[in-house]
């Protein structure tokens, strides 16, 4: 499997469709290497089918794995090569997973006869009972959540011969272990595709999407770049955006891709967000500022979308001020890597500019797998109460020219926390966070991995910060306390903390 690329079975179970095998190795990059590095294997997925060998899948973020069976073992690495993924969902792999290199991982309602390997933060969130490991921390770097509190599979294109193509929308699981599929077919709903307007991107345009958003068409995009001119507005309820082989969205006039209003139901999945060579305010919006309603019921659902700023090969040095932010409460966020490019063309401290990742001002929001990477301020911004984030990972910025031009609170403290929990929040609760540092251009100091009010029910479980190499380093863990990360492969965990800090260890 190769870069751009989506492969998915068409059938209503993952076992209708059977490929005798598929492999993502890391060979391409490095022809004349042996170290088979894949921190670069990005923009890649496959779901729904079933694997009937073992199968090697060396990838780090960007990437997808869902809803399928493999017949033997899954390798997550090329022969001990370098990667930093990822995401395994809603997958039943018949022997052992060897995570090997891996420095993070989510693994998320999955059924396997074994995990192997461990580095920095692997986590297990309602996976079949006894399928996660029973370790933990400090002795290893597992952290598992026995179940997933809400989540809505993502939707997925079937055929059927008489009704034709479809679109199948899982149904809503709360407290959910294990496959969605164990049963049989997966509980849910088919649309037509008849509902569906197909965008091309050799021929559409925001207007086009639009008027057909306003006639009530869900959107599924084909393959291919998709330049906007004003942002598509997601105005109806249970509107679903779905997209094909990493189908990417650019502005072109320093606009937003897309914004949704605050209405129940609405889905967009598998979709590249790439900023533009004029810088817009963020790339997508969900909900209006202020939100209130309340979407229990029908969560906003947000599946395998990734957002870039520069690190694609263009002319010009891509911007914006954040790329997502999330104004409506109640929504689900599952498997998200936001990225301030850190290497390719017009990439610099004064070219790819980019303050923050992502802001979440809704309550009740749950983020799974979010991987938030390189801003120039604060990677994380979250407002809103009652948020669960299960598994984050984060590197800071490597290209700081110098301390001054990298400090928070009008000049009071040095760096930028990744995560930043608004003093006034009161609910708040995450676990396996690894944040890692890698000041490659200045020696410059991040005073804390995370910022976060020291109140009863602001909650972390098992958080790392890590110095990967480069120029010192994180200092403190989560605000005043944890030991620092300041030389090269330090890694200062926090097991428990709230309102202060238990069961602090080093390693």
């Amino acid at each position: 499997m190769g870069f751009y690329t989506q492969i998915a079975g068409l059938g209503a179970l993952p076992t209708d469709t059977k490929l005798a095998s598929l492999q993502c190795d890391a060979r391409w990059l490095w022809k004349d290497s042996d170290n088979n590095n894949a921190l670069c294997n990005f923009w890649r997925g496959v779901e729904n089918l079933e694997i009937d060998s073992d199968t090697v899948w060396a990838v780090s973020q960007a990437t997808f794995m869902r809803r399928v069976q493999i017949e033997g073992e899954l390798v997550l690495h090329d022969e001990l090569g370098w990667c930093s993924g990822g995401f395994l969902a809603d997958s039943r792999v018949k022997l052992a997973i060897d995570s090997g290199t891996q420095q993070q991982w989510l693994s998320r309602n999955n059924e396997f006869e074994a995990w192997q390997g461990d580095n920095w933060n692997m986590v297990f969130l309602g996976d079949k009972k006894g399928c996660d490991p029973v370790e933990t921390w400090p002795e290893r770097a597992y952290t598992s959540v026995p179940v997933t509190p809400i989540i809505q599979e993502k939707p997925f294109l079937v055929y059927d011969e008489k009704e034709g193509f479809m679109v199948y929308v899982p149904k809503l699981r709360k407290e959910a272990t294990g496959i969605s599929w164990k049963d049989g077919a997966t509980e849910g709903k088919k649309i037509s595709l008849d509902t569906f307007y197909i965008a091309r991107p050799e021929t559409d345009t925001a207007e086009t999407l639009n008027e057909a958003l306003t006639n009530g068409k869900n959107l599924l995009f084909t393959p291919g770049i998709y330049l906007l001119d004003e942002a598509l507005k997601v105005n109806n309820a249970d509107t679903i955006v779905l997209g094909t082989g990493l189908a990417t969205l650019q502005p072109t006039n320093g606009n937003a891709c897309i914004e949704t209003t605050d209405a129940d139901g609405i889905n967009i999945s598998g979709i590249l967000f790439d900023a533009g060579e004029k810088e817009s305010d963020n790339l997508l919006v969900i909900g209006e500022e202020n939100s209130s309603a309340e979407h229990v019921e029908a969560p906003i659902c947000l599946s395998d979308v990734f957002f870039r700023i520069g690190g694609a090969d263009t002319a010009f040095a891509a911007m914006a001020k954040n790329c997502v932010k999330i104004n409506s409460n109640n929504v689900i966020g599952d498997n998200f890597w936001v990225w301030r490019a850190d290497h390719s063309h017009n990439v610099a401290w004064d070219k790819n500019t980019a303050a923050n990742g992502i802001i979440i001002n809704g309550n009740d929001v749950h983020m799974y797998a979010l991987m938030v990477e390189h801003f120039m301020e604060y990677q994380t911004i979250w407002n809103g109460e009652n948020g669960k984030l299960i598994m984050y990972q984060s590197e800071m910025p490597y290209d700081v020219p110098t301390q001054k031009d990298w400090q928070s609170h009008g000049g009071r403290m040095n760096g930028y926390a990744s995560v930043y929990v608004d003093e006034a929040v009161e609910n708040f609760e995450a676990w396996g966070i690894g944040i890692y540092s890698y000041h490659r251009d200045a020696a410059v100091e991040a005073f804390c991995a995370m910022e976060l009010p020291e109140k009863d029910n602001v909650k972390v479980h098992n958080v790392c910060a890590i110095m990967i190499t480069g120029n010192p380093g994180i200092s403190h863990v989560i605000n005043d306390k944890g030991e620092p990360a300041n030389t090269a492969g330090t890694r200062s965990i926090i097991i428990e903390y709230a309102n202060g800090i238990q069961n602090r260890e080093e390693q």
